[in-house]
C-alpha cells in the first residue's frame, strides 16, 4: 500500500459521470480521502461523461478500454440480463475487478462506487451488491459510500481510513437526497441518469440480439456497426444504410476490406454497406438486389432500383451529398 503526495488514504472511484458516482467521489474527498477516478469504454458506452465529471470535480481520471472482456459477458453473462441485453451484475463485477487489478498502479487503498442500495431492482439489491464484491475479487475492499451505513462494514471502515458515521444511508429509487446533496455541495452540472449504456436501450438491444443469433462469434467491429443507420438482414448478409450525410461518412470509415459499399449510380443519396458472414464471402444476388431496392426507396427517387442502377464506391471516392430524410424505417 502506497501513500500519495497528500499522505492520505486513496480511493479508486468508478466514475460513470452520473450524479451518484460524482457524489461518492465528493463524499470521500470530504472524508479526507484522496480520490482518483476510473472510467471504462466499450462499443456500448463511452467515457465522455466521466471525463467531464472528473473535470468538474477536479480529480485525476484513468480511462480503460474493456471491449474484449465486455463482449464476452454480453454474449454469455453468468448472472443474466436485465430488462434488455444489459448484463449489469457481470458488468459491474468486471469493472470492479479491473479496478482491483489497477489499484496498486493507481496508488489506491480501496475501491468505491456510486451504487445505491435498492436504486436498481436487479443490479443494486443487497444480494447483487454482495455478488459483485465476491465475484470481482474485491471483497471488503469495495465501499459504497452512499449506502455504506446500510451495508456490512468494509475494510476501509474497519481500518479507520474512513469513519462509518461520515458515510451515508441512502436507499431506494428516489434521487431526492442525491439532488439535495448536489445542491448543498455545489455540484450543479451533472448528467442525466439515463442513456449511459446502449445495452439498456430496447431498440439497440433488438438489433444486437439479431446479430448475436446470426453471428454468435461477432466482434467489436460488428458491435460498432449495428449502432449505425438502418439495418436489414438478407440471408447471411447485413445491409446498413446511412440515414444522413454524417452516417454515410461514418459507414465508409467503418467499412472493412471484406465489406461492399454501394451507392446509386447517378444521384447523391445513401451509402449502403454490405457485410456477409462469415466475413470474406461475396453477398448473394438476393442481397445485392435488396440493397439496390433499399437504396432507391430511401434515396431521392423513392422507388426501388435495379442492381444495374447502383455502383460500388470506395473509401477514396467522393462522398454523396446529404440524403433526403425519410419518415419510414
Amino acid at each position: 500500500m502506497s501513500i500519495g503526495e497528500s499522505g492520505k488514504p486513496r480511493a479508486v472511484v468508478l466514475l460513470s459521470g452520473g450524479l451518484d458516482s460524482m457524489l461518492a467521489a465528493e463524499l470521500l474527498r470530504r472524508c479526507g480521502v484522496d480520490v482518483v477516478g476510473l472510467a471504462f469504454r466499450s462499443p456500448f458506452f463511452g467515457s465522455a461523461k466521466a471525463e467531464r465529471a472528473a473535470l468538474r470535480l477536479g480529480i485525476p481520471l484513468r480511462v480503460e478500454d474493456i471491449t474484449e472482456p465486455h463482449l464476452e459477458i454480453v454474449k454469455n453473462p453468468r448472472f443474466g440480463y436485465g430488462k434488455n441485453l444489459n448484463p449489469c451484475i457481470d458488468c459491474h463485477s468486471l469493472m470492479v475487478g479491473k479496478a482491483l487489478e489497477l489499484m496498486e498502479e493507481l496508488g489506491g487503498w480501496f475501491i468505491a462506487t456510486g451504487e445505491v442500495l435498492g436504486e436498481r431492482p436487479k443490479s443494486q439489491n443487497r444480494q447483487a451488491l454482495e455478488l459483485v464484491a465476491r465475484h470481482s475479487g474485491a471483497g471488503d475492499l469495495l465501499l459504497r459510500p452512499l449506502s455504506a451505513r446500510l451495508l456490512p462494514e468494509t475494510r476501509p471502515e474497519k481500518e479507520g481510513w474512513v469513519r462509518r458515521e461520515d458515510l451515508l444511508d441512502i436507499s431506494g429509487r428516489s434521487r431526492r437526497r442525491q439532488m439535495e446533496l448536489a445542491m448543498e455541495w455545489g455540484i450543479e452540472d451533472y448528467e442525466s441518469p439515463a442513456g449511459g449504456c446502449l445495452l439498456t436501450d430496447p431498440g439497440f438491444s433488438s438489433r444486437l440480439r439479431q446479430l448475436m443469433d446470426r453471428v454468435p462469434g461477432f466482434d467489436r467491429y460488428d458491435a460498432e456497426l449495428v449502432k449505425m443507420g438502418r439495418q436489414f438482414w438478407v440471408e447471411e448478409t447485413l445491409i446498413v444504410l446511412g440515414r444522413r450525410h454524417e452516417e454515410n461518412l461514418k459507414i465508409r470509415e467503418m467499412a472493412l476490406p471484406s465489406d461492399l459499399l454501394l451507392r446509386e449510380r447517378d444521384r447523391p443519396g445513401p451509402t449502403a454497406l454490405l457485410r456477409r458472414f462469415p466475413r470474406g464471402g461475396e453477398p448473394s444476388e438476393k442481397a445485392l438486389e435488396e440493397a439496390a431496392r433499399l437504396l432507391g426507396i430511401y434515396g431521392k427517387q423513392k422507388r426501388p432500383l435495379s442492381p444495374e442502377e447502383i455502383i460500388p464506391c470506395d473509401l477514396g471516392g467522393e462522398v454523396e451529398e446529404r440524403a433526403e430524410p425519410s419518415s419510414s424505417g
